[in-house]
């Protein structure tokens, strides 16, 4: 067949799919009408941006306005266990909508808009990539997991791997307690919530390693830090963290 026909047949089949089983973007409701388009439109694609603003240059979060980067209070008073945290953007708008639709509707095809989306907003990032030997989702519990069917940090650090070239070890992190989601409580109780939640269970893959630990949001960081120090714990040379968004 050559490419002439295959392109008529591709552009019938997408017509006979559109007229029998039309679907729209769960965002904006606009008709999905080219071949490949999946969940979201290109219009809504489009409109995720990497913020562009001053940040800490420790636990990455976003300051309001211009400046250089600069060590925030919090990170001055006391370093978190990581090295270095980075998110792609904030989490609001079409990005936040992407996020939910990710992680809580089961679109766990949007991994990879996400995944290239961080890889583009922080490919520039030395300090956040610079020697990094593995890369390790931030784990869920098995009963959670087998809710949602997926574990949402995990397909952002299968895609990240695959555009950065780096080894993928989602074996080393276990969720031990099936705690409260993060989002249902108060910042105090965030903190308590994941004391002793996770541990380590083959050390010898991280042993004298810098690891990039992957997961969806940050808000008070507590998860990304109490990943943290169990991996140092267990050798960890390193502890760095990626996020997409920061609430």
């Amino acid at each position: 067949m050559n490419v002439s026909l295959r392109r008529l047949f591709a552009r019938s089949a997408k017509l006979v799919e559109l007229a029998l089983f039309p679907s729209f973007c769960k965002v904006c409701r606009a008709l999905l009408e080219t071949p490949g388009e999946r969940v979201l439109c290109p219009t809504c694609l489009d409109k995720i941006r990497a913020h562009r603003s001053s940040y800490c240059l420790c636990c990455g979060r976003f300051f309001e306005g211009a400046g250089e980067p600069h060590l925030c209070l919090s990170c001055i008073k006391e370093r978190p266990p990581f090295a270095v945290h980075r998110s792609g953007g904030l989490y609001q708008g079409e990005l936040k909508d992407l996020i939910l639709l990710f992680k809580y509707r089961g679109y766990e095809i949007l991994g990879r808009p996400l995944g290239r989306f961080v890889f583009e907003s922080l490919k520039g990032e030395e300090s956040l990539w610079w020697g990094v030997e593995a890369l390790i989702p931030v784990p869920l519990h098995p009963k959670r997991k087998s809710k949602r069917g997926f574990n949402q940090a995990r397909v952002l650090a299968k895609e990240l791997s695959k555009l950065k070239g780096l080894p993928l070890e989602d074996l080393v992190l276990r969720k031990m307690k099936n705690v409260p989601p993060q989002t249902s409580l108060e910042r105090d109780e965030r903190v308590k919530s994941v004391r002793g939640v996770y541990t380590v269970l083959k050390s010898e893959k991280i042993q004298g390693k810098t690891v990039l630990l992957v997961d969806d949001v940050y808000t008070t960081g507590s998860t990304l830090k109490e990943c943290s120090r169990e991996l140092l714990r267990a050798g960890a040379k390193e502890v760095r963290a990626i996020t997409i968004a920061q609430a």
